[in-house]
């Protein structure tokens, strides 16, 4: 199972190093026809390999982004040009101006282009704040900003019960609920021919005993 795939990994290498060559001496031979003499036949072909490899390799760190599409697209038209130009479908002896052109402004596209994939940010905006952690200086930890909690008022100990400290004497009673007591003191006086304590008047009306102290007082 190794040495089979081993054997299509070395194949695919294989094929990449052709295709590789050809496309070069395509690149080479179109330069050399439209009057790129030298060296300058041989730099053509590398600087569109360069672009072409430099666009892929953006696209596959950071995903799909429209500036490294955009030029993997002209480095791949222009190889994919030289390639068509040189079998048969253009007289390379006597190249069109256009192609002339084309090939004169290549140079001045290709800086443009590799300028654009080195030096264009490479992280979005959202993404700031992890690029500052991760261009701190070794061993120095940034910590977490510290919310200021909000100051806390002690609360004042006394001695009093809590009855006494929670609920504070009403300084006035409603009417309502006085007439209703009222109402209980009676109906307790008619039936026990004594009257209502404050114990038995809170129980009745369901309110505090300082509450119910202030109401008794209120029917004597």
């Amino acid at each position: 199972m190794g040495a089979r795939r081993g054997l299509r990994v070395d194949a695919v290498l294989v094929q990449a190093v052709i295709a590789g060559a050809l496309s070069f001496a395509h690149l080479h031979d179109l330069a050399a026809a439209a009057g790129q003499n030298g060296w300058k036949a041989w730099a053509y072909p590398v600087s569109v390999d360069l672009l072409l490899v430099a666009a892929w390799r953006r696209l596959r760190s950071e995903g799909p982004s429209r500036l490294a599409w955009c030029w993997f697209v002209v480095a791949l038209f222009a190889s994919l040009g030289a390639n068509v130009a040189t079998a048969g479908f253009l007289d390379l002896a006597n190249p069109p101006a256009l192609l002339r052109l084309g090939i004169a402004g290549w140079p001045a596209v290709a800086f443009l282009g590799g300028t654009l994939l080195a030096h264009s940010p490479e992280t979005e905006p959202n993404q700031a704040p992890l690029a500052a952690v991760a261009d701190a200086p070794e061993g120095e930890q940034l910590e977490p900003e510290v919310v200021p909690e909000p100051d806390v008022v002690p609360t004042p100990v006394t001695d009093e019960p809590a009855s006494t400290s929670l609920v504070a004497p009403p300084t006035q009673i409603p009417a309502v609920l006085i007439e209703h007591a009222r109402k209980v003191a009676d109906e307790y006086r008619a039936r026990t021919g004594s009257p209502i304590d404050p114990d038995t008047l809170r129980s009745r009306l369901g309110v505090p005993s300082q509450l119910a102290d202030a109401i008794a007082a209120q029917l004597v």
